[in-house]
């Protein structure tokens, strides 16, 4: 149980902002401390931590540089209430003050950015999205736990991420890092930088290959980022093109209780012949003008393409699914500034989708549990979305350290979709007519933070988040679903914190309670659960400090509490849900702790404490997965002014675990097993 003690400890303590990245191309932290941080994703233009009415969290370039992280989520999961589940090969589903969810859910309850813009379109999600984001080689990462500000709308439901790519540099750089290890382990990162005049350019790529240490496992991917800054009187355009293109042949789960014990069993791979292609493009420019000393203007057209092909290894049809979508949209706002201190941003952002899904069975019919599985073309459908939304976001210094913000956002999603295929019923699948669907949501905020003195402030935070449902779940339908049940998603969120700075010790803690209405998943017996009911509370809390003789330490943990609010019963009996059960996959306790020591001027080693506490896999809490502790080793060193070293063991004790655990439909476990003892060094040079 969540303590009074607990919350009061928070309230005056609280979860860390981390390190701000100041300008990206800085390479290190801003040494005034994480108090002074500058943050950019709560309103799109920069803002003092201490006065963000919220929490937010910055993972800056010298965090990146000393993780050097093989996933997003071996950073991401440093943060409290943060749990990113590795699945095979670059699969990561993103869990924010929420269990690890998996469907519509999953794609739709975490908003993932690139630089302010979403990475897919509303309602084209992808579950295991992350992989799409250069976390490598970031300016920046700001992590948002809860619902968005009135800026953000669909998918800012339980959290958003934004990836901040580095800006150009002053002066001419160029940098090469090239990282081995084991299991067939290579990367090389490179980027190219210069300024000329009034315009500046950065070229950043990847290049990571994995053999795997599964069998028939393996990992290519590609990623790019080219970032454009030019900038002449009142006028600024920061443009950005990205791309990524990843080829995986996929680890599949291993079945049997407790499977990820038999170390035997964890290196094989139950399918093979499953995969995941995908690629993705990105572009973006943002125009900034400042029209007078109260006034400026932002506007932001994009486009993206996006295409996958991958097997579907974790049902029992192992089919084929393509998608396919191209969008467009532009984000605009106007920014003034009132007499006093005041701010108001008045915006309206648009966007245009056309998107293609298709899925085929290869196996030869069959049936199992009750549902037959049909050989052949599954679902066959186009869709065209089209979302407007404007909003109002405002800032009132009301005394001199206090300032109450208040927001609305009003965000119109409109579907039209078209059947490719014939209508009807095919064994479990069906495939409504053609038809069109019409979401309208109202996302409000209002909020009030005090400045205590000018290292310590305090904050209520009251807001609203939704999503309109996800392609998937309104067009690819089961045999028992109801055409036209499912609803869009709302959270209503209210949270408490404090954050400060104290003798050196950086701390940032909240307390929320989170109760969300229509949650929609897919029943294993086949039916919709169309207007589910959730709730979600919990404690926060990240500090770092120096300890002295070179020490320093960075620890943050939470406890927290995701429950059914309803009772829906099953046709199985351990899908059954029941009123105040816990949802699976969704852990009580998080904790992260990293000891660090500096030592010869410019050699540092960190020590990583990384605790999965345990949770339920299934909706009844009959089957559940004990968590895991890991330990991790870093070591990072400038050997020259031009040349550094870095190495890492990942699993230090060779611990036995599992990075995802669930339970199949028919009760049996299964696990997507965690790797063993890793080792990487890599070696980087500057010029």
């Amino acid at each position: 149980m969540i303590r009074l003690s607990g919350c009061l400890l928070l309230f005056a303590g609280g979860m860390i902002a981390a390190e701000t990245a100041g300008r990206a191309d800085s390479g290190g932290s801003d040494p005034s401390g994480p108090m002074s941080a500058i943050v950019i994703t709560a309103t799109r233009q920069q803002q003092s931590l201490l006065d963000l009415v919220g929490n937010a969290s910055v993972l800056d370039r010298v965090r990146i540089a000393e993780t050097m992280p093989q996933r997003p989520s071996e950073l991401l999961n440093q943060l409290p209430g943060v749990a990113i589940e590795q699945g095979g090969g670059e699969e990561e589903i993103a869990a924010i003050r929420s269990p690890a969810l998996n469907g519509g859910a999953g794609q739709g309850s975490v908003l993932l950015l690139e630089d302010g813009v979403p990475l897919r379109a509303a309602g084209f999600g992808n579950v295991n999205g992350l992989y799409e984001a250069n976390a490598e080689q970031a300016g920046s990462i700001e992590v948002v736990r809860g619902p968005g500000s009135a800026l953000y709308g669909s998918n800012a439901v339980h959290g958003l991420i934004n990836f901040i790519p580095r800006n150009p540099s002053a002066k001419p750089e160029a940098s090469i890092d090239l990282t081995g290890g084991s299991f067939g382990y290579a990367e090389a990162l490179a980027s190219l930088s210069d300024t000329i005049g009034n315009n500046g350019v950065r070229l950043s790529a990847e290049d990571h290959h994995e053999s795997g240490w599964r069998d028939d496992t393996r990992l290519d991917e590609q990623k790019f980022v080219a970032r454009d800054l030019w900038q002449e009187g009142a006028d600024q355009i920061t443009a950005t093109l990205s791309g990524q293109d990843l080829n995986q042949q996929t680890g599949a789960y291993i079945m049997g209780k407790d499977a990820y014990l038999n170390r035997a069993l964890d290196k094989t791979n139950p399918i093979p012949t499953a995969f995941r292609k995908a690629d993705s493009l990105r572009g973006m420019a943002r125009w900034q003008d400042t029209l007078s000393e109260s006034l400026q203007l932002s506007v932001t057209p994009y486009a993206r393409y996006t295409a996958m092909n991958f097997s579907m290894f974790y049902l029992p049809s192992d089919a084929i699914q393509s998608n396919t979508h191209y969008s467009a949209g532009v984000q605009s706002a106007l920014y003034k500034t009132l007499t006093g201190g005041h701010l108001l941003i008045l915006g309206l952002d648009a966007e245009y989708t056309d998107g293609w899904y298709s899925e085929f069975q290869n196996k030869p019919t069959f049936r199992q549990g009750g549902n037959l599985y049909p050989y052949g073309l599954h679902y066959d459908l186009a869709v065209a979305a089209e979302v407007v939304a404007p909003y109002l976001h405002s800032e009132w210094q009301v005394l001199d350290h206090t300032r109450i913000t208040a927001g609305i956002r009003l965000e119109e999603t409109l579907y039209d979709y078209t059947d490719r295929a014939a209508n009807g019923i095919f064994g479990l699948y069906q495939r409504p007519p053609s038809r069109s669907n019409d979401f309208t949501t109202v996302t409000p905020k209002l909020g009030v933070v005090q400045q205590w003195d000018p290292l310590l402030a305090s904050y209520i935070n009251l807001t609203r988040g939704a999503r309109a449902p996800q392609v998937t779940d309104l067009y690819e339908l089961q045999s028992k679903q109801v055409v036209g049940q499912v609803k869009a998603e709302s959270i209503n969120s209210a949270e408490i914190g404090s954050r400060g700075d104290w003798q050196g010790v950086h701390f940032d803690g909240a307390a929320y309670w989170m109760n969300k209405n229509h949650y929609f998943y897919r029943a294993a017996d086949g039916t919709n659960v169309p207007d589910g009911r959730t709730e979600h509370r919990g404690l926060e809390l990240e500090v770092t400090a120096p300890l002295g003789l070179g020490f320093d330490i960075g620890a943050g943990g939470s406890e927290a509490l995701h429950t059914y609010a309803f009772t829906y019963h099953d046709s199985t009996v351990i899908n059954t849900v029941t009123k105040g059960t816990s949802i699976p996959n969704a852990p009580h306790s998080l904790a992260n702790a990293r000891l660090g020591y500096r030592f010869l001027a410019s050699t540092r080693a960190e020590l990583e404490w990384v605790h999965m506490g345990s949770y339920f896999t299934d909706n009844a809490n009959i089957h559940s997965y004990g968590g895991h502790d890991l330990f991790n080793l870093r070591l990072t060193s400038k050997l020259s002014q031009s040349f550094s070293l870095h190495a890492k063991v990942m699993n230090l004790t060779d611990r036995a675990y599992a990075d995802r655990a669930s339970v199949t439909t028919t009760g049996v476990d299964e696990y997507f097993p965690g790797a063993p003892r890793t080792f990487l060094v890599g070696v980087g040079a500057d010029f």
